[in-house]
């Protein structure tokens, strides 16, 4: 189990829970640590609240298999996930002098004793009390806005300043930069990522409104680091109010409804797709047509998901909340990807007769 000092000296009012969000390799560990550092010399306390270093490694198995993924898989990501969260609001509570995690928050305690004591060290160092405001740099893919609303709602339940980076990085040079990791993101994964992620939109969410976008395909500079520092300045003295109402749980209803869409949506097309290449096989299909089919359901599933989800949250009526009929939903939607599947299908055999 892992101990920290004393966090008596917290004070919520002046803490920042800033999300960087990006795909693997786009410079979001580099842009971190930069602003962790002017956060420091401001006498701020600071820390990088890196998720694949609190998270144990297979847990993010599901993200980088996930036509392997089981159901069970996906929970207990999502399990270690919440953890993260719980260890930020175990802090911010301060209930108890040291702060130890139990085995079932499934959080690497060294890795957050870390975290917890670069928070506090200022304010342990000048002998301040409730004088240091406190920076919170979340550092994870965040590539659906259900996930960095999970952090907002924290926020805005401590009444915390929150505020979002997005690390723009096009995919080549993310691939790239990712073949010289020591433990590199396989490939397809990034790819995949790719399609999924929806940047901050604050025109579509008004909760992403403290947002900015950084370009790290050149070398991060000065006007960058100043830039996010001015965003986490102006949301810390600008926290979110703890009040809640009506908006607010129609958006959580919203985003929680709209991944279990998806999430169903996807299990269903898996086995569609399974079924497809079964048929396939059957017919004694080449290899080569194999694999073509393989990556032409895989990408048309993967672009179908995302419609899937764009289209629900635009056009879903949420005045009667959990009364949405999700079963149905999905019946429709896959139904309609099983037509795709199907034309796909029969142009593979088609071409591997022509042979």
């Amino acid at each position: 189990m892992a101990t920290v000092a004393n966090p008596e000296h917290v004070n919520c009012a002046r803490a920042c829970l800033c999300v960087l969000c990006g795909l693997p390799a786009a410079g979001k560990s580099s842009l971190s640590r930069s602003v962790c550092l002017a956060a420091r010399q401001r006498g701020w306390g600071a820390a990088v609240v890196q998720y694949d270093e609190l998270i144990p490694d297979q847990a993010f198995h599901p993200q980088e298999a996930p036509e392997d993924t089981t159901s069970q898989e996906r929970t207990q990501w999502k399990f270690h996930r919440n953890g993260v969260l719980w260890c930020i609001e175990q802090f911010l509570q301060k209930q108890e002098k040291l702060l130890e995690l139990p085995e079932k928050s499934g959080i690497d305690g060294p890795a957050w004793d870390r975290c917890a004591r670069a928070l506090l060290m200022p304010s342990l160092d000048l002998g301040l009390a409730d004088s240091v405001p406190l920076l919170f740099l979340l550092d994870d893919n965040f590539y659906y806005p259900s996930m960095r609303y999970e952090v907002f709602q924290l926020a805005r339940k401590y009444s915390l300043g929150f505020c979002q980076v997005y690390v723009q990085c096009r995919l080549d040079l993310c691939l790239s930069r990712n073949e010289t990791r020591p433990q590199p993101v396989p490939a397809e994964v990034i790819a995949e990522m790719a399609k999924r992620l929806e940047s901050p939109n604050p025109r579509k969410n008004t909760w992403e409104a403290k947002s900015i976008m950084v370009d790290t395909a050149n070398d991060l500079s000065e006007r960058d680091i100043q830039g996010v520092m001015e965003l986490i300045s102006s949301a810390l003295y600008d926290p979110l109010s703890p009040v809640e109402d009506d908006d607010e749980q129609k958006e959580t209803d919203r985003q929680k409804c709209a991944a279990s869409v998806v999430h169903q949506a996807d299990q269903a097309c898996r086995r569609l797709i399974s079924d497809a290449m079964k048929k396939a096989r059957g017919t004694g299909t080449s290899s080569q047509h194999m694999r073509s089919l393989a990556t032409q359901l895989s990408e048309s599933k993967a672009q179908f998901l995302q419609d899937l989800r764009r289209h629900f949250l635009q056009n879903t009526n949420y005045s009667q909340g959990d009364d949405v009929a999700v079963d149905h939903v999905v019946k429709t939607a896959v139904a309609r990807f099983d037509d795709q599947k199907q034309k796909i299908l029969l142009e593979i055999i088609h071409n591997h007769s022509k042979i």
